[in-house]
């Protein structure tokens, strides 16, 4: 199995920047007294329009970090881009947070929030406006964006495909 991982990594011919989003300490009570455990949320991008997340748990700041690594170039997603921007406005609902993308003229920037500013910036993406609402869980933020980023559609094959062009 890792062999097939690093032969896809190989395919696309890229290097991954890998950035830890979010880790959370988690407490369980037990008669020495408490038991920390923690769980680190990965996002793992090339700036080309490949991006990939891990979630994992461990009982290891470092060991949960390289967990997530590995499960985030499991998950690797490729998605359209038409320049700096995405082709077209899309908006998605993930458990409870939903996500609004539009592009922005060449210049803007990327406006969006923290999580999902960096889901972004790792897909190479430049002149986006972003706004969440509901939510403010960051797996749900960051499964928010990757679905929506997934949903995006080329100009010129779906013109071709409505046989406009």
């Amino acid at each position: 199995m890792k062999k097939e991982n690093r032969q896809r990594q190989e395919d696309l011919g890229t290097q991954f920047e890998e950035k830890v989003l979010y880790i959370n300490r988690c407490s369980k009570v037990v008669k020495g007294g408490r038991k920390f455990s923690f769980s680190a949320l990965i996002v793992i991008g090339d700036g080309q329009g490949h991006i990939g997340f891990g979630f994992a748990k461990a009982n290891e700041v470092s060991d949960a970090i390289r967990k997530g690594g590995e499960a985030a170039r499991k998950n690797i997603m490729t998605f359209e881009m038409e320049g700096t921007s995405i082709p077209h406005e899309v908006t998605v609902t993930q458990d409870g947070s939903t996500l609004l993308l539009k592009p922005a003229p060449l210049g803007t920037g990327i406006i969006a929030g923290s999580k999902v500013r960096a889901v972004l910036e790792l897909g190479g993406l430049k002149d986006v406006v972003a706004k969440i609402f509901g939510s403010n869980n960051p797996l749900n933020q960051v499964r928010a964006t990757l679905k929506a980023l997934s949903q995006l559609k080329n100009r010129q094959k779906a013109l071709v495909a409505r046989g406009l062009a």
